[in-house]
């Protein structure tokens, strides 16, 4: 059965984490929706602008097997809008993973998802996320994180390697010559 990605972005986005993970889940055969989450066209970090596949009020979010958080400064909007919080923690109760790079983690941070896990976040978070570890890319039970736009083939074969297999996520790394 396809495996659904569901991938929140609003303005401010970074781009190399959400365009990266997105590529290489595709390439891997996994479907990821690219969500706007307050409709329209959404502008990253950089000034990149993307036209999602949807909004997120269209969509079912019970549909998806993880949830793609991507950092930049647009993960402030996120906190405050309160949505991805609820959703990351429903994600999570299902026994279904949330991925989140950069300083997407304060949002697993604020829904109550990091205690007891390894993790780790970009550098310009880590005082704000106690027990943040200096790794690329962490998986620990339900959670993948990694650190930033550096990081994002890294963080992408590892959440191919989770949802469709060790042999994908190489063919996708040989295709991409990582």
């Amino acid at each position: 059965m396809l495996k659904r990605v569901l991938c929140l972005l609003v303005d401010g986005f970074e781009e190399t984490e959400a365009v990266t993970p997105v590529n290489l889940l595709r390439r891997g055969g996994i479907e990821v929706v690219m969500a706007s989450l307050h409709g329209g066209v959404v502008e990253g970090r950089g000034g990149l602008r993307v036209e999602p596949d949807a909004d997120f009020a269209e969509l079912e979010p019970a549909s998806f097997d993880l949830l793609y958080l991507p950092g930049g400064p647009g993960v402030m909007e996120l906190l405050r809008d309160g949505r991805a919080l609820a959703l990351a923690a429903e994600f999570y109760a299902a026994g279904k993973p949330v991925a989140a790079m950069c300083a997407a983690p304060l949002i697993l941070h604020q829904a109550g998802l990091l205690e007891g896990h390894r993790f780790t976040a970009h550098f310009s978070v880590h005082g704000e996320l106690p027990g943040v570890v200096d790794e690329r890319v962490v998986e620990d039970g339900l959670l993948v994180t990694s650190r930033g736009p550096g990081t994002a083939v890294d963080f992408g074969l590892a959440l191919v390697r989770r949802l469709a297999g060790e042999a994908v996520a190489q063919e996708v790394a040989k295709g991409i010559m990582a």
